[in-house]
């Protein structure tokens, strides 16, 4: 492949080129929405799933920490052997693992089995996470990275959208457990998008050989860089406050607020909105500012709007009406965080790509399944939702500043690669996915 040099920029083919990749964004939108769709789909039912199994809410929370530790240990698992083995054979088995433990959930005993079987799903969903990340490595970096995690943005948004809407569509004609019925069937679903639709993006000759001891190698160079390890941190936090959202929202609105399960559908929906347009608005800010100059806007915004949410829970002012804006702008600040933090910690380390991506992953959702039980320890209220959110946020504003600090130059100066097609990429697989192997 001929050689870029770092002020070029890769031209890309018109139609042929434009509509490949709109597929290839299309196929990992999709792949990845059965994260979101494991962990939102139920949210509805928690109160009955409390009743039904004659547990506590907190107890019932663990089950979406569970999810969440499955999520983060499955791509620490994954990551390295997506780099050994291509990218294909570990998302097929992850999203095959995800549906044998959706159908077992359906007739979990107690509380304790459905826990550990939201473990399992979440390991076979971490697959999809990964891979998908992975894969825009192998195709993208810089900037262009950052736009196409925008636009995946997009495509998984829906998830969170219909996810809670789905549940409680279910829940009006069974029980808690049909959900889980719904989430094999989606499952089984993507395994067939996977193996029809997803090309091979790790040629052979690109692929880590070195087994237990290269894999132990990559993470200690990974975990060296420390700015990387910033920006996984920024991530994790700012997933975290999320994720405290997600943990606590149906118990809040519900109970505390006094929403039917219809209504907290159509208000998480409007949270998740609120997420993909600002995600969809980071593909402008892009043609004008750098992914550190959002970043580091994103983080200082959210803090603020963390700082708001908790004043309002704990002074009772307005109610529901002060809380929820506080919290959609958390979300909205998330939208534009989290496409730049990953864009930028990936392109530093192409050359083992899926090991990157497991250790963000993992410190994305490794965090959030610490944020699940805090909101529950606190209270599940809309002051324990406060505390965690503004805490997660505050935090992430501090890593970046301290440990980031995204005003260097050579924040992104791991990779000598231009802001466009990752010189790593196979030309075939570049000629493939509609983009040239040459300019």
């Amino acid at each position: 492949m001929t050689a870029v040099a770092a002020t070029e920029t890769p031209v890309i083919r018109d139609e042929p080129g434009t509509r490949e990749r709109i597929r290839t964004i299309l196929v990992l939108g999709s792949l990845i929405a059965i994260a979101p769709l494991t962990i939102d789909t139920y949210l509805p039912a928690l109160p009955s799933i409390t009743a039904d199994l004659h547990t506590t809410a907190t107890a019932v929370q663990l089950t979406l920490t569970g999810t969440l530790l499955g999520l983060a240990v499955g791509q620490l698992l994954i990551g390295p052997v997506s780099d050994a083995v291509g990218r294909r054979l570990p998302l097929i088995t992850g999203l095959a693992l995800h549906v044998l433990a959706s159908l077992l959930c359906v007739v979990a005993p107690n509380v304790a089995v459905l826990g550990t079987l939201r473990v399992l799903q979440g390991l076979g969903a971490a697959a999809a996470g990964v891979v998908a990340s992975a894969v825009v490595r192998d195709l993208f970096t810089g900037l262009a990275a950052a736009k196409v995690f925008s636009r995946l943005m997009l495509v998984i948004g829906v998830a969170p959208i219909l996810a809670p809407t789905l549940g409680s569509q279910v829940l009006r004609w069974t029980s808690w457990r049909g959900v889980f019925g719904l989430l094999a069937v989606l499952g089984l679903g993507l395994v067939t998008i996977a193996v029809f639709t997803l090309r091979e993006t790790l040629p052979p000759h690109r692929r880590q050989r070195d087994g237990l001891p290269g894999t132990v190698r990559a993470y200690g160079q990974l975990l060296r860089d420390r700015t990387f390890v910033g920006l996984i941190l920024v991530a994790g936090l700012s997933m975290a406050a999320l994720f405290a959202y997600v943990a606590g929202s149906s118990f809040v609105f519900q109970q505390q607020y006094g929403l039917s399960v219809q209504q907290f559908g159509l208000v998480f929906g409007a949270g998740a909105a609120g997420l993909i347009g600002a995600s969809q608005l980071n593909v402008r800010l892009l043609g004008r500012f750098t992914p550190q100059q959002v970043l580091s806007a994103a983080v200082v915004i959210g803090s603020v709007a963390g700082l708001l949410l908790l004043a309002f829970a704990i002074s009772g002012l307005g109610g529901m009406f002060t809380v929820l804006p506080s919290l959609w702008l958390v979300l909205a600040a998330g939208g534009l965080a989290l496409p730049n933090a990953p864009a930028i910690a990936l392109s530093r380390h192409g050359d083992a790509a899926g090991t990157a991506a497991a250790l963000l992953g993992a410190a994305q959702f490794g965090v959030g399944a610490i944020a699940a039980p805090l909101v529950g320890a606190l209270g599940t209220t809309a002051t324990a939702i406060g505390i965690v959110v503004a805490g997660g946020m505050l935090s992430a504003l501090a890593v970046l500043v301290l440990v980031v600090r995204p005003g260097r130059a050579d924040l992104t100066a791991a990779p000598a690669e231009p802001d466009g097609l990752s010189l790593g990429a196979d030309p075939e697989i570049l000629e493939r996915n509609g983009y040239p192997s040459t300019v």
